[in-house]
C-alpha cells in the first residue's frame, strides 16, 4: 500500500491506472478504522482495480464545542488495517493541503442538509459535501463507498452527485454492528462500560420500531415504538428520533451518553436501496 500526503502525489500515483481505464474506487474516511471501515475497504477492493481510501479528520464538518481535537487518531494502526483490507493507496493529507491559505469556496446543501443531523449540527453537511467534492475531484474515482450508518450523509452526497452532474457511482454498504447491536463507530471508543450499556437503548429502540413497522403499523407505529424504548431509558439524552426519506423511509436517531454523541438508523422499507 502506498501512503500519499499531497494532492499532486495522488494524481501522479493514479495517472497510469486512469490511462489504462482501470476502475478506481474511493472510500472517504476520518480514520480510527474499525470493522465498518474494513468492510467498506474489502468491498471496494473486491469490486475495483485500484482501491483508494482517504484519511482526513475534516475540520469543516465539526462545529464549535464538538470533538475535533479529541477525535481518535492512529495513522500507523490505520495504515496497517487498510493495507490488510486491500487498500492500494491511502491519501492522508494535512488540513492545509485540503484547505490552503485563501480557501473560500464551499458546497451549499439544500433542505435535506437542514434536518436531523443538519438541524443539530448547523453547517455540518456543508463541510461534508465540500470535502467529498474535493476528494472526488482529486481522486476521480469510478465509484465511492459510504456506510449506511451515516444514511443522511450518503443521501446528501447522492443529491450532490445528481445536481452537479458528477460521473460517479455511489455504493452504500449496510451498517456493521457489534454483537450487542451497537452500530460500529469511531466514537464508540469514548464510551465507558456503563455508558456503552446505556447506549444500547438506541439500537434497541430502532429495532422495536422496525418490528412495529413490519407488523403492519407503518412509520407512525415505528416511531411510537422507538420512542417508548428511548423515553424509558435512563442516562441518555435524545437529540432526535424521526422518520425521514434517506434513500428510503428511515427511522433515524441520535443520542448523547455522557459526553459522547451517537447516531444510528434502520431502513423501514427493505426494498429500498
Amino acid at each position: 500500500m502506498k501512503l500519499v500526503r499531497s494532492v499532486a502525489g495522488v494524481r501522479e500515483a493514479l495517472m497510469a491506472p486512469r490511462e489504462e481505464a482501470m476502475r478506481i474506487g474511493l472510500v472517504p474516511t476520518m480514520g480510527a478504522f474499525h470493522e465498518g471501515h474494513l468492510t467498506l475497504f474489502r468491498t471496494c477492493a473486491g469490486e475495483c482495480d485500484v482501491a483508494v481510501a482517504s484519511l482526513f479528520v475534516n475540520p469543516a464538518q465539526f462545529g464549535p464545542g464538538e470533538d475535533l481535537e479529541r477525535y481518535p487518531r492512529d495513522l500507523e494502526g490505520d495504515m496497517h488495517l487498510a493495507e490488510e483490507a486491500g487498500i492500494d493507496l491511502l491519501f492522508a493529507p494535512s488540513a492545509e493541503e485540503i484547505y490552503p491559505p485563501g480557501f473560500e469556496s464551499a458546497v451549499e446543501v439544500g433542505e435535506l442538509g437542514k434536518v436531523l443531523e443538519g438541524e443539530s449540527r448547523p453547517g455540518h453537511f456543508r463541510g461534508v459535501a465540500t470535502v467529498c467534492l474535493k476528494l472526488f475531484n482529486i481522486v476521480q474515482p469510478s465509484v465511492a463507498y459510504f456506510g449506511r450508518k451515516d444514511a443522511q450523509q450518503a443521501a446528501v452526497i447522492r443529491i450532490m452527485l445528481r445536481d452537479l452532474n458528477l460521473p460517479l457511482e455511489l455504493r452504500v454498504v449496510p451498517i456493521v454492528r457489534d454483537a450487542d447491536g451497537l452500530a460500529l463507530s469511531s466514537r464508540n471508543a469514548y464510551l465507558q462500560p456503563d455508558e456503552r450499556e446505556r447506549a444500547l437503548a438506541l439500537p434497541r429502540a430502532l429495532q422495536a420500531g422496525l418490528e412495529a413497522c413490519r407488523a403492519g403499523g407503518g412509520s407512525n407505529s415505528a416511531l411510537a415504538a422507538a420512542h417508548r424504548i428511548l423515553d424509558a431509558a435512563e442516562g441518555i439524552e435524545v437529540d432526535y428520533l424521526e422518520v425521514a426519506d434517506l434513500d428510503g423511509p428511515t427511522l433515524a436517531g441520535a443520542i448523547r451518553v455522557g459526553s459522547t454523541r451517537l447516531i444510528d438508523n434502520v431502513l423501514l422499507d427493505e426494498e429500498a436501496k
